[in-house]
């Protein structure tokens, strides 16, 4: 009987290393027939990044290997940093699940300076980013600052959402890194949530609102009889319809080079405002198959189309272009990411 038991047991090791071989072994298209990919989008419903991640998941199915169905699974919290740290350390490492972020969920470590050992977003897998957008600071008409220049002298009640979001993030840093007096009413939702406080005028703008959402949730912004009015430019670099418009750039403000290199690392996130990646770990044939699925479904006329009635920008960029970016900046020295820190870490 022993004998017979050990043959038993031998087969059955058998089909189980068979069953966990690496899934790599196994061809994308082959992987993913049948399957469903969920797309984790890091706000509130309603949010930039909510929409770009709904517009990819209704044109996606078409590119992905197998046909795979696509489904968006809202996770907002801590700036989009719940869904990113979700994907690094809990989501399947097979390639069924991807994400979508506020970049600063990508530079947390590096505004931060927390371990880069249980989260590191250099490992992720970027298929993509799907518009370098610029943000910028909407204040309303009514409000005692009219110009960023007013806010070396006068303070504006700017709205925000929770630590690590950029509607906290570029104010803060604004604040203690160039001395505008910005007053900060943290704890909205999400910017949809801010858009409404400053209909009520409880809070007088929002600064580090994406140029796409804000062309979504103000869509009168630029016309004589709206609202509000856009204050700045929080880039390193003019959108051409903001520059003809006579809206400033904010690094215009900065007084010495220390202030203007900072602002420059920190301005980065703006070019990756819509990034698209996998965890650690998928096996790279995957990784393969989706940066070219992403790459496809950003080009698609119909995706495009639809963009282009609700007034979003879809510009492709590659995964490994990302990658090569986080790299870079991560590299920086570190006296000037320590001047960048003690900037964004300070009191709200």
């Amino acid at each position: 009987m022993g004998r017979y038991l050990r043959v038993i047991v031998a087969s059955l090791g058998a089909l189980a290393a068979t069953a966990l071989q690496p899934a790599a072994a196994q061809d994308p298209v082959a992987f993913y027939k049948g399957k469903t990919v969920t797309i984790i989008a890091g706000s509130a419903s309603g949010g930039g990044v909510d929409i770009y991640a709904r517009l990819l998941a209704r044109h996606f199915p078409k590119y992905l290997p197998g046909n795979a169905g696509v489904i968006v699974q809202n996770m907002p919290g801590a700036g989009s940093l719940a869904a990113a740290r979700h994907l690094y350390a809990l989501a399947p490492k097979d390639g069924t699940a991807m994400a979508v972020v506020l970049s600063t969920a990508l530079f947390d470590p590096l505004m931060s300076g927390q371990d880069l050992a249980s989260y590191d977003p250099r490992k992720f897998n970027f298929l993509g980013n799907a518009n370098a957008d610029t943000s910028v600071c909407i204040v309303r008409k009514d409000a005692p600052v009219q110009t960023y220049a007013d806010l070396f002298e006068k303070e504006l009640v700017v709205g925000g959402t929770g630590p690590g979001s950029a509607l906290v993030d570029y104010p803060v840093m604004e604040r203690h890194i160039l001395g505008v007096k910005l007053k900060l009413i943290s704890g909205y939702k999400g910017s949809n949530e801010v858009s409404l406080a400053i209909q009520r005028n409880e809070v007088q703008g929002i600064c580090g609102l994406l140029w796409a959402s804000a062309k979504q949730q103000y869509p009168d912004a630029m016309k004589p009889e709206s609202l509000v009015k856009v204050l700045v430019q929080q880039d390193t670099r003019s959108l051409s319809v903001l520059k003809q418009a006579g809206v400033p750039l904010v690094m215009d403000y900065a007084k010495t080079d220390q202030q203007r290199q900072a602002m420059e690392i920190f301005l980065q996130q703006g070019s990756i405002s819509r990034p698209f990646f996998l965890p650690p770990g998928v096996p790279a044939d995957r990784v393969a198959a989706l940066r070219k699925a992403f790459l496809e479904v950003v080009q698609d006329p119909e995706l495009q189309a639809e963009a282009a009635k609700s007034s979003l920008d879809v510009i492709a960029q590659k995964g490994e272009d990302v990658q090569a970016l986080l790299e870079k900046l991560y590299a920086a020295p570190p006296e000037l990411i320590a001047f960048l820190r003690k900037g964004v870490s300070a009191p709200q």
